[in-house]
C-alpha cells in the first residue's frame, strides 16, 4: 500500500498539534569569492590562489529542532544539524548530521539536560567573545581551527539563569572497551569542559576549561588535543562593542622536544554605524612555547593577525560582507590567516616566516 507524502506530512503536523510539539526548520546559506598569497607549494616556492568558496563568514548549515510540552514547565527536545558546502553540495565529514544530533529535557527551573553530537564546548562558546565570530579570518585562524570542533558521545547540562550568571557542562566518552579515555579511530577520545558566564546590559564575562583528547586519550597537540584555560570579555559603549580574550594551551602529552604550550591573544571592536552598516577591527596575537616541529606540530613561534571586515545588511535575513586578513610569522612560524592544520590535505599555510594576505567577498541568507 502507498502512502502519498502529503499524507505523512498531514500526519505529522496533526501528531504535533495534538502532543503540544513544534518543530522549526532553520539554516543558512553562505558563498562567495575568496583571495590568499603566499601559499607555499611544496616545491620551496608559494602560489596564490583565487577561488569560489562556501563558508568563509560562517558555515552554511541546515538543521531541524523542535520541543514537546511536558507540563509543569518541563519539555522534550531535540536538535539535528549538519554542516553544507554549497559550492559542491556535499555535508560536513560525510555525516548525515555533523554539527548537532541530540535530544534531551529542559526545564525552567533546573535547567537542560541533553545527549548526542554536538559542537566542543568551546566551539559553542568562544564565538561570542569573537570580533569576527568564527569566520574563517577569526579567533580559529591562529589556533589552526582548535575552538571549531564537535564530539560525539556527549552528556551536557545548561543551567538556568540566576542574576545574569549560568553554567554549563560538557562530558565526551570516549566508548572504547580496555581504554576509557581513548576513542575510535578518526575520533576524538574522552573529552570534558565547564563554561561559566554573566551577562549584563553593559558587559559579559566568561571562562572556559576544557580538555579535547585524541584518539588515543592523549594530549598531544596543543592545536589539536590538548587543554585549554579561556577567558573573555565583551563592552558594549554606544555604537561600539569591544570584545577581547585570552586562552592558554597545554599538550602535556607532546613528543619529547616538541612544543607543549601556547599562548592566544585577541582585542577587536565593532562599531554599529548604521542599522545596515557595520564595520570590525581585530588584532589576533599567538606564541607558541618552546620546543621542536614537526608536519603535525608547530615549533616555538609568534605571529600577529590584523583583520579588518564590513558587513551591510540587504534585509533582516540576508546580508553582504567582505573581509581583508594580514598575518606577520616570526621566522619559525607558518600560520596561514584561515584557520588551517599543519598537516591538512588542502593546506593554505605560506613557508616559514612568511607573511600572508587574504580576502573574501560574499553573501549569507538565514531562513
Amino acid at each position: 500500500m502507498k502512502t502519498t507524502l502529503g499524507a505523512v506530512v498531514l500526519l505529522a503536523a496533526s501528531s504535533a498539534a495534538s502532543a503540544q510539539s513544534s518543530v522549526t526548520m532553520y539554516g543558512r546559506v553562505d558563498g562567495g569569492i575568496e583571495y590568499l598569497n603566499h601559499i607555499a607549494n611544496g616545491n620551496g616556492g608559494s602560489s596564490t590562489r583565487w577561488s569560489a568558496e562556501g563558508g568563509d563568514w560562517g558555515t552554511s548549515m541546515f538543521g531541524l529542532k523542535g520541543t514537546e510540552d511536558l507540563g509543569g514547565g518541563s519539555a522534550a527536545i531535540f536538535n539535528l544539524e549538519t554542516a553544507v558546502q554549497i559550492m559542491n553540495g556535499t555535508t560536513g565529514g560525510g555525516r548525515l548530521w555533523s554539527r548537532r544530533a541530540y535530544v534531551g529535557l529542559k526545564n525552567d527551573t533546573w535547567g537542560q539536560l541533553q545527549a548526542g553530537r554536538n559542537l566542543f564546548i568551546d566551539s559553542d562558546g568562544v564565538w561570542a567573545f569573537d570580533p569576527f565570530v568564527q569566520q574563517a579570518v577569526s579567533s580559529a585562524s591562529l589556533v589552526r581551527g582548535r575552538n571549531w570542533q564537535q564530539t560525539s558521545n556527549n552528556v551536557e547540562y545548561h543551567s538556568p539563569v540566576w542574576n545574569g550568571l549560568d553554567v554549563q557542562g560538557q562530558y565526551s566518552f570516549g566508548n572504547q572497551p580496555g581504554n576509557f579515555n581513548a576513542g575510535a579511530e578518526g575520533e576524538f577520545g574522552r573529552s570534558d569542559g565547564i563554561m561559566l558566564s554573566y551577562h549584563s546590559p553593559l558587559f559579559d564575562l566568561r571562562g572556559i576549561y576544557d580538555e579535547l583528547r585524541d584518539s588515543s586519550g592523549r594530549f598531544s597537540n596543543i592545536f589539536t588535543a590538548s587543554r585549554e584555560y579561556f577567558v573573555g570579555g565583551n563592552l558594549r559603549v554606544q555604537k561600539f562593542k569591544i570584545q577581547a580574550a585570552y586562552t592558554h594551551y597545554s599538550a602535556p602529552d607532546s613528543p619529547p622536544g616538541i612544543s607543549d604550550t601556547a599562548d592566544h591573544y585577541w582585542l577587536g571592536a565593532t562599531y554599529q554605524a548604521t542599522p545596515k552598516w557595520a564595520v570590525t577591527a581585530a588584532g589576533f596575537y599567538i606564541h607558541v612555547g618552546e620546543g621542536g616541529g614537526d608536519a603535525s606540530h608547530d615549533p616555538a613561534s609568534h605571529a600577529m593577525l590584523y583583520a579588518l571586515g564590513a558587513t551591510y545588511n540587504l534585509s533582516a535575513r540576508t546580508f553582504l560582507y567582505g573581509t581583508v586578513a594580514y598575518v606577520d610569522n616570526s621566522k619559525n612560524g607558518t600560520f596561514s590567516v584561515f584557520a588551517t592544520p599543519r598537516d591538512s590535505s588542502t593546506p593554505t599555510s605560506p613557508m616559514a616566516g612568511q607573511s600572508q594576505t587574504g580576502a573574501y567577498v560574499g553573501m549569507m541568507h538565514v531562513f
